[in-house]
Formats: structure tokens, C-alpha cells, sequence
């Protein structure tokens, strides 16, 4: 059923998941901190462009916003011309962004007090699934809001699941990020293990990937981690950020993360060697440098 929405942050997931919406009916108004991806956006899919969060949020039934971290979050929803300022009671909000639960929890309380709800929902998938529409969404609501939004969340999601209550979606993809970070690595290390003794990596994978060591990461960047590519996907910037929240709940709840926090070094190794945007997949390549000084 086609509704009134607003999308707050049109980065590399962001941009195409309003296109979703645009496509499958919605009226969708778009904000963007830099107006000329907005403007392109508006070129490409139609819609409407507003000049603040506030705006963007006026009249929409449902404000998705999808930007940098904590800080970015609390700015486009609780600042001056802020979303929570332009949205109206019964209105829901729903953050894409991967943040801190105490940030989901913080929002949440104050889109309360102004009869406003909020769903926190990140996603994993990366711009390949945002864009075709294949993301894995990990939500934390009430069961009626969950209800009430899935459909919507469906449009540009192959997987859209209510975790628990809110904060939970975030919890769960702290999860999803420790799990990938230790799959990466240690896809990473078998690649380099491979070359170092002289084997056909290439060949050496073909047979691997039909067995237990087989994984998405291994499909999906084997190639380009051989080709020594690594301008797409999820930034090391990016992963960063997410692992550094990972270990802060961490030490929250008593949970122990070595291999979580060994692998966040390596990258941050790699931001030394120049690749904070080169995608997570780029710990080949600070290997490969390794071998390279001994």
C-alpha cells in the first residue's frame, strides 16, 4: 500500500534503497547532506527533494534514515531541523544505520515523548544486496510496529526478522559484524597460506568452497582479493567503527572477543597502509604486504 515516506541518507546503501521504495509505489521525499546526490536522486527516481531532516519528515507516515554513526543519527533526528522536529504523532522512524543500543535506546525515548515509535534496523547485504534489493534486515520493535512496517521493509529485503524489542536489531548485528570479521580473516590467512606454498589458489578455492570451508565471503571476494581489488564493498573505515562498538558492548555484557579485537587491529594496519576505503576484504593485501618485508 503505497504511503508518505522519508529517507534520510542517500550513501552507497541508502540511494538505492529509496529507489526501492520510489519504485514500488511510495511517495518518497529524500535528504541528503550533500543536496546533489539528493538532486540526482530526484533526476533518477522522481520524488522530492527537502532541504532538512525536518522537512523531509513533515508529512511522512514512516522517516528511514541510513547514515555514518552515532553522532550522524542523533544530528539528522535530534538537532535543530532534526526529523523528530518535523514528524508528526504516530509517525515511526526507522534507522537503518549500524549504531550503539544506547543510541537506538536514546532515540527511541525521544521520539516517545512526541507519540512517535522507532524500529532500529540494520542491515547486512552490503551495496550488492541494497541495490538488488537482497538485504538481510535485523529489526528491534514491538511486535505491532514489526507488523505494521514489514511489508514496506520487504521492497529491498530477502530476509526481514523482529530480533526483540528495541536495540535488539543492533545487538544482532554486532553479531553478524564479529561473525564476519573472523570469516574474513580467516579467509585472508588460508589465501596467503596457499600462495606462500606455491599452490594454484584459484584451483585451491574451486575445491574448498564445495566443502565446510565454503562461506559468502569466500564466493563473493575470493576473485578480487586475488586480483588485489578492493574499491567496492563495505569500507575498512566503516568496519572499524562497527567492531570498535562490537567491543564496547562487549565489555558491557562479559562477553570475550579476542579474535574480534586482534582483527580490528589488522585493519586498523590497513587504514596505516592508506586503505580506509578500500573494502574489509583488503586483509589479503596487508598479508601479502607482510610477506613481502620478511
Amino acid at each position: 500500500m503505497s504511503t508518505e515516506v522519508a529517507f534520510i541518507g542517500l550513501g552507497v546503501m541508502g540511494y538505492p534503497m529509496a529507489g526501492h521504495l520510489q519504485r514500488a509505489g511510495h511517495r518518497v521525499t529524500v535528504f541528503n547532506r550533500t543536496p546533489e546526490k539528493a538532486e540526482r536522486w530526484v533526476r533518477e527516481h522522481g520524488g522530492e527533494r527537502a532541504d532538512s531532516p525536518a522537512q523531509a519528515a513533515r508529512n511522512a507516515r514512516i522517516v528511514f534514515t541510513c547514515v555514518g554513526n552515532d553522532d550522524d543519527l542523533r544530528q539528522v533526528v535530534l538537532g535543530e531541523q532534526g526529523a523528530l522536529s518535523g514528524m508528526n504523532p504516530g509517525a515511526v522512524l526507522v534507522d537503518h544505520t549500524t549504531t550503539s543500543a544506547e543510541v537506538a535506546r536514546e532515540v527511541a525515548g525521544a521520539l516517545a515523548e512526541q507519540e512517535c515509535t522507532f524500529m532500529d534496523a540494520p542491515v547486512s547485504g552490503g551495496q550488492q544486496g541494497a541495490e538488488n534489493g537482497q538485504l538481510t534486515i535485523m529489526c528491534g520493535a514491538g511486535e505491532e510496529t514489526f507488523e505494521q512496517l514489514h511489508p514496506v521493509l520487504d521492497t529491498y529485503g530477502k530476509a526481514v526478522t523482529r530480533i526483540g524489542d528495541v536495540s535488539s536489531g543492533q545487538l544482532a548485528k554486532m553479531v553478524n559484524q564479529i561473525c564476519v570479521a573472523g570469516v574474513l580473516e580467516g579467509l585472508a590467512e588460508g589465501m596467503a597460506f596457499a600462495e606462500n606454498a606455491g599452490l594454484d589458489v584459484q584451483k585451491v578455492i574451486d575445491v574448498i568452497r564445495q566443502g565446510a570451508a565454503g562461506s559468502w565471503q569466500m564466493e563473493n571476494r575470493h576473485r578480487t582479493m586475488l586480483a588485489d581489488e578492493y574499491e567496492h564493498g563495505f569500507a575498512v573505515d566503516w568496519m572499524r567503527k562497527d567492531l570498535d562498538i562490537c567491543l564496547r558492548e562487549a565489555r558491557n555484557n562479559g562477553s570475550e572477543l579476542p579474535l574480534t579485537a586482534e582483527v580490528n587491529q589488522f585493519y586498523r594496519e590497513v587504514q596505516e597502509m592508506g586503505g580506509g576505503r578500500w573494502d574489509t576484504s583488503s586483509l589479503f593485501r596487508r598479508l601479502r604486504a607482510r610477506r613481502k618485508l620478511h
